[in-house]
């Protein structure tokens, strides 16, 4: 008890946790929907827009979280216009390896910038910082409150986009803003979780859900709720094994998950 107060005494710790909860609740949110419509992998071919957007704007010398979220809220859309004429994992494919040569190639260009590759590829929590703090609870903040008062529009275009269409919603709207929303979650968490681990706190935690819940708001809830107590679980683990945050709050996630599955099994 005495190691997990002291951890949280840290200022980078601290910041670490709001983030990561904010976070994890926002990714839990989208992830509902990303996930049942079958687009799950949006968030990782994202992530690696992400880091090809910080990779050029480290290099280049500008503020890194500016010029990333809206580089990657345009492939966002790129990758929602080009997969409604072309196959959409085909079109995920081509941007996230381009996305990921980029980055790689900026970085070598730059080889004397001080760029921790590691820490955008698997994230570092001594990266996060009051601006990413403040960033996230916007995002959190959106997203909750387009869930409280759009549920019943949020509902019809996951289960059934045809029929949402076909009774007046404005399916493409909406499409839109959970991409700027996803979008932003990545780019945020990408600094905590890195470029490879966070489109599992998309994925993770409705799947995990999928086991508990039998209703689409049983879904949601359970998803959010699960998605901030695996973070912290993974937060607390690493520090008390010194292990990578990232990869110890996926294996969290990795963990409930098979331990809820053999529940619903039961």
């Amino acid at each position: 008890m005495n190691q997990i107060t002291e951890m949280f005494s840290y200022d980078f710790m601290f910041r670490a946790l709001i983030v990561g909860l904010l976070i994890s609740l926002t990714s839990a949110l989208i992830g509902v929907s990303i996930v049942l419509r079958k687009n799950s992998m949006l968030g990782d071919g994202l992530s690696h827009v992400a880091f090809g957007a910080f990779a050029i704007a480290i290099t280049l010398g500008f503020a890194h979280i500016y010029i990333a979220i809206p580089i990657t809220i345009l492939a966002s859309f790129a990758i929602l216009r080009l997969s409604q004429k072309q196959s959409g994992d085909a079109i995920l494919g081509i941007i996230s390896a381009s996305a990921l040569a980029i980055g790689t190639l900026a970085i070598s260009i730059g080889k004397g910038t001080n760029i921790d590759i590691n820490g955008y590829l698997f994230g570092s929590i001594l990266s996060v910082s009051w601006t990413d703090v403040w960033f996230s609870l916007i995002v959190a903040s959106i997203t909750t409150t387009l869930y409280i008062f759009l549920y019943h529009r949020i509902f019809a275009i996951t289960i059934d986009p045809d029929f949402a269409k076909s009774i007046g919603i404005k399916t493409n709207l909406y499409d839109a803003i959970f991409s700027i929303i996803c979008s932003a979650v990545v780019v945020l968490g990408l600094r905590l979780l890195g470029a490879l681990l966070i489109s599992s706190l998309i994925i993770f935690p409705t799947l995990i859900a999928k086991n508990l819940a039998k209703s689409f708001k049983g879904v949601v809830i359970t998803a959010s709720v699960i998605s901030c107590i695996t973070f912290i679980i993974g937060l607390i683990l690493s520090y008390l094994l010194n292990t990578p945050t990232g990869a110890t709050v996926v294996l969290t996630n990795l963990l409930i998950l098979l331990l809820t599955k053999i529940y619903s099994l039961l």
